[in-house]
């Protein structure tokens, strides 16, 4: 099947960005603290930030088990 034009008209690109931007953050909202952090070694900063990972892990997950199963059809599958 062959795509569809996507016509954009002069002048509507950003508000098209910022549409397209305002829902990818809707389907998948930060899960990172925001603002600037001081350690004190490498190990403090790399400590945080597999605590960082390790939260925002466990919250996709329980999302996920919230979420409604994929079609069959879908090409984007989740991994069990």
């Amino acid at each position: 099947m062959a795509r569809a034009a996507v016509v954009v008209l002069p002048g509507d690109g950003f508000e098209r960005f910022a549409r397209h931007c305002a829902r990818y953050f809707s389907i998948a909202p930060r899960t990172y603290p925001r603002g600037v952090f001081r350690y004190r070694t490498i190990e403090e900063a790399q400590a945080a930030r597999q605590r960082v990972a390790a939260d925002s892990i466990r919250l996709a997950e329980e999302q996920g088990a919230n979420m409604p199963a994929l079609p069959s059809s879908s090409r984007f599958k989740r991994s069990e």
